[in-house]
């Protein structure tokens, strides 16, 4: 990133989103054949948070498209099995509905197979229902393997970087499904964006732009669990399902990697016994739709539990604790996140070593690539989103015992590193 993009950058960032936001779902994505500048898609997909595919020629050299797939295109189920045998792996019945989702089990690895082959053999159909492997961690568990590697496009990687530190959880994923496994409608966590690739198989996905699934909703408020069953018609469950725009429906194949952007809330069937890599990640562009689905889903616990507001004197911190079960992170914790990006970048801008063989890890391999401005815009936007929680009366009211750092020092430091780069 040079010095006029960033300052086009910021300025793009700033704008409202609804004036760059996509609110009627066109029928048509791009799609991007071949290697194209990276901050063409920053400035064309990541700030005005519009999907996009890349072909198979991203995907042509990974390890996982050469050994978990067969000559004739179909998941390499005896590779897979000697390659992981008895891994623990999680394992989700579409058949079967538990709230808004599909319950899991944890079986070993070769299990599943098993029960693959036998699905495979009975015709796509099993007494078990329909099994999909999902949520996998498998790159986390088994890093040596060298499996994929990130495209350069997603490698500004908040969430993973951050979770990776803690060396306790991440967000990367592997899909194992047979012919007609799915997962039910949803947005992904913290409203963060996801990329997936398709290592063999075909996925049908349907998109719904941000606020198309407030049309979705039933008449207690809870979001629909497919929105393709029948009884959405019924205007006395579904009042406003009329007024929503119909998904930008979506056919990925192999080799393919869809990018999906914040707050699109999706559905996705697999149409083939499909193997896909999926990871979700945030950055500068789309923190401010992880802030403000933080604030919203503080604002929802706040009202269900408002009637003891005034019985507690820690209802405050309450809240908190409540969000944090229900979401995974609160407020304490999304300010630690930003200081670990910040502290980062800070340290890259004062070191600010000039090539990526000088780079001892991924996250700074991945900062020298993308350059000292990329860095210094994703300073601005951490100082951006921190003055907005500094004026939250929410997170004025966090015990002080709930961040290790003082913001408004963070925040001097920013604006220095920021300085010496614009």
């Amino acid at each position: 990133m040079d010095r006029e993009t960033f300052h086009n950058c910021c300025s793009l960032a700033k704008m409202p989103r609804q004036i760059h936001q996509q609110h009627c779902s066109s029928y048509f994505i791009d799609y991007i054949e071949r290697e194209t500048p990276y901050f063409k898609f920053f400035k064309n997909y990541l700030i005005p948070n519009q999907p996009c595919m890349f072909s198979k020629k991203f995907t042509e050299d990974w390890n996982c498209r050469k050994n978990w797939v067969t000559v004739d295109g179909k998941p390499n189920l005896q590779r897979l099995l000697h390659e992981f045998d008895e891994t623990p792996v999680p394992v989700a019945n579409c058949s079967a509905k538990e709230y808004n989702s599909n319950p899991k089990q944890i079986m070993p690895f070769k299990e599943f197979i098993q029960y693959w082959r036998e699905y495979i053999q009975n015709g796509h159909s099993s007494p078990k229902g329909c099994l999909y492997l999902k949520d996998w961690h498998m790159q986390r568990n088994f890093p040596e393997h060298n499996t994929y590697k990130n495209p350069i496009y997603f490698s500004s990687d908040w969430l993973n970087e951050y979770w990776d530190t803690s060396e306790v959880d991440d967000y990367r994923f592997v899909y194992m499904g047979p012919k007609g496994s799915w997962t039910p409608f949803h947005a992904d966590v913290f409203r963060s964006y996801s990329w997936s690739a398709n290592i063999c198989g075909r996925k049908k996905w349907l998109l719904y732009p941000p606020g198309q699934e407030e049309f979705l909703r039933d008449c207690h408020g809870n979001l629909a669990y497919d929105v393709t069953a029948p009884v959405l018609q019924d205007k006395g469950l579904y009042a406003q399902f009329e007024e929503a725009c119909q998904p930008l429906e979506i056919i990925q194949e192999a080799g393919e990697i869809i990018f999906v952007p914040s707050g699109w809330h999706h559905q996705v069937y697999n149409l083939e016994d499909t193997i896909s890599i999926n990871h979700n990640w945030l950055n500068g562009c789309n923190l401010d739709i992880m802030w403000q689905f933080l604030q919203d889903e503080l604002s929802s616990v706040q009202r269900e539990i408002e009637e003891w507001r005034d019985t507690m004197d820690t209802w405050h911190q309450h809240c908190q604790v409540i969000m944090k079960s229900c979401t995974g992170i609160d407020y304490g914790e999304f300010a630690s996140f930003l200081k670990t990006i910040a502290n980062t970048r800070i340290s890259f801008l004062n070191s600010c070593p000039r090539n990526a063989d000088n780079c001892q890890d991924l996250v700074a391999e991945s900062l020298c690539a993308l350059g000292p401005h990329h860095a210094a815009f994703d300073l601005q936007r951490v100082l951006q989103i921190f003055e907005s929680m500094l004026s939250n009366e929410d997170f004025k009211r966090l015990d002080p015992s709930a961040l290790s750092f003082k913001p408004e020092e963070l925040l001097q430091e920013i604006r220095e590193a920021v300085r010496t780069i614009v």
